[in-house]
């Protein structure tokens, strides 16, 4: 094990309002970031909000991904679904095909797929349902997911260009996977910085029960994921933006 060999990008999911409802501080955040997961509808967003979010984004000159998720706004995608494998491959194609439609009004690429919540850990553990994602994402364009998982096996197996994830404000298990919360609990930006910090210079992170977890990050692209709706979100992503900085930093990736 050792440090990452690539420059640490931090992505935020923003754009997860619903009408009158707002989620994050969006606005607050974007200076801050690299890259945005723009909810598409199913967990949250709708159009209004997509077109404003991608709108935002450009200004800041953050890159902007598809985050695709269960059809779940009640439980805001983090409960789990039982899908068919043609339907999980159509909720893909129609959710990254709404976001496409508002960046090429503004003539913006899409930078990447990032599943949502509890997809992300279904394809996490079941290949079936990854495989069935993977065949969802446009020819040409990354996915973010979590290393030495189903994620990663589908993605090389159907085609797609991996970058692997690692979490500001998400816990391990013993295993490696993340400890989804349906609601976000509030951190110590101390044990996020230590967190962060690392994952990125050790390729590890010290799980639950304390025991240390080898992530298997390899030689890919990496991105470490905050979320907008955690407690304190704008301290944790401005902990998150510092440490990622120092490691680039240190490295000459500017």
């Amino acid at each position: 094990m050792g440090p990452i060999k690539h420059k640490a990008l931090l992505n935020v999911d923003l754009g997860e309002g619903f009408g009158n409802l707002k989620c994050g501080p969006d606005e607050e955040l974007l200076p801050h970031i690299d890259i945005a997961n723009v909810a598409c509808g199913f967990h949250s967003g709708d159009p209004v909000i997509m077109m404003d979010t991608v709108r935002m984004c450009k200004e800041h000159h953050v890159k902007i991904g598809a985050h695709p998720g269960l059809p779940d706004l009640q439980g805001f995608g983090r409960r789990e679904m039982k899908l068919q494998p043609e339907e999980l491959t159509a909720i893909t194609v129609y959710q990254v095909g709404a976001l496409k439609g508002f960046l090429d009004r503004e003539g913006l690429p899409m930078n990447h797929v990032k599943p949502h919540g509890t997809l992300y850990g279904m394809m996490c553990r079941d290949l079936d349902v990854a495989t069935a994602v993977m065949k969802g994402i446009p020819k040409g364009v990354p996915v973010f997911g979590l290393a030495g998982t189903n994620m990663e096996k589908a993605a090389s197996e159907v085609g797609v260009e991996f970058w692997a994830e690692m979490y500001g404000d998400v816990k391990y298990n013993a295993d490696g996977t993340l400890i989804i919360d349906r609601i976000k609990k509030p951190w110590n930006l101390e044990d996020v910085e230590e967190h962060v910090k690392k994952q990125l210079t050790t390729e590890s992170v010290t799980a639950v029960d304390g025991s240390n977890v080898h992530l298997p990050v390899k030689d890919y692209p990496i991105s470490v994921c905050c979320h907008s709706d955690s407690p304190g979100c704008v301290g944790i992503i401005k902990t998150t933006r510092a440490v990622c900085d120092k490691f680039n930093n240190e490295h000459n990736w500017s």
